[in-house]
């Protein structure tokens, strides 16, 4: 396993990213002054994402349904923990953002790659109330099988 967001596994079988980047801001807000440089105060942190990138091939991997299970995930506007393989826990975290460029395509039209990103948020660790419902994530896929 290199990560699970909720109870979607990252790992060979699924959606196996080949990188991980993360960006920490944190607020530093200035207030003009006559005469001299602009005070700074510190407020504390700012935006954290993760961008998880990589290259799907079907035939070894997972392919777009495991995409569309993180975009099940998505449509919920909940947050899911994000804890990695190693067991470092990152906190609460919602996509944000799936993006997917299919290329090499077999005579049926199914792609033999797939290249993605998917952009995650931290959201405020102590929010219970967004951790995302597993039963409503496959009751939410059942109801799509039956459509």
């Amino acid at each position: 396993m290199l990560m699970a967001l909720g109870m979607f596994v990252f790992q060979t079988r699924s959606v196996p990213y080949q990188q991980l980047r993360r960006s920490t801001q944190w607020r530093h807000p200035s207030q003009s002054r006559v005469g001299d440089r602009p005070a700074h105060q510190f407020i504390g942190p700012g935006d954290d994402s993760i961008t998880l990138s990589g290259t799907l091939l079907p035939e070894f991997t997972g392919g777009r349904v495991d995409l569309d299970e993180i975009r099940d995930m998505a449509d919920q506007g909940q947050a899911w923990p994000l804890v990695e393989g190693t067991g470092k826990q990152y906190g609460l975290w919602v996509i944000t953002r799936v993006d997917e460029t299919s290329s090499t395509f077999f005579r049926d039209g199914a792609a033999a790659k797939i290249e993605f990103t998917l952009q995650l948020e931290h959201v405020d660790d102590a929010r219970t109330d967004l951790i995302g419902s597993l039963t409503t994530s496959a009751a939410a896929r059942l109801a799509g099988a039956y459509v």
